[in-house]
């Protein structure tokens, strides 16, 4: 063997151990990988119950529903369809109605959501990106300018 083919041989052997070494931690983190939706896809794709997914969207308004203990409801809309939404827990202190939310938690076998965390924007121009995404490809996304 010449020592150019010598050299193609160490090169290929060690991209096939590096891609296997990908493919094992990919495979290893498949069931900590969680997916975003919006209600729309939900509502299409039949998504399974106790399935994990970050719901994403607009807090509808007049939907909040504060009761006792701490539990919270509260309806996730991106303005075609919309999902109920079901909180224990201190909500962000920019949480309120008609602002973008992420949601992570299992979507229930009666059609809701009960959500073990939940993300609220940070300031007025900020919404999460996915949730911008999904606004946007529907049509209902209006950009803020910037202040001057």
């Amino acid at each position: 063997m010449t020592r150019k083919q010598r050299r193609l041989v160490v090169i290929g052997g060690a991209g096939g151990v590096l891609a296997f070494a990908v493919g094992l931690v990919l495979f290893a983190m498949s069931d900590q990988i969680v997916f975003f939706y919006t209600p729309t896809d939900i509502s299409q794709k039949g998504i399974e119950a106790g399935t994990r997914i970050r719901l994403g969207g607009l807090v509808a308004e007049g939907s909040v529903a504060r009761g006792e203990n701490g539990n919270v409801s509260f309806d996730v809309t991106d303005t075609a369809n919309a999902i109920k939404v079901t909180y224990t827990g201190i909500l962000p202190d920019l949480f309120r109605e008609g602002q973008g939310v992420v949601a992570e938690g299992q979507v229930g076998a009666d059609g809701g959501f009960a959500a073990d965390s939940v993300l609220a924007k940070h300031d007025e121009a900020y919404m999460p990106r996915e949730v911008a995404d999904a606004l946007k490809a529907q049509g209902h996304w209006m950009e803020v300018e910037a202040a001057q």
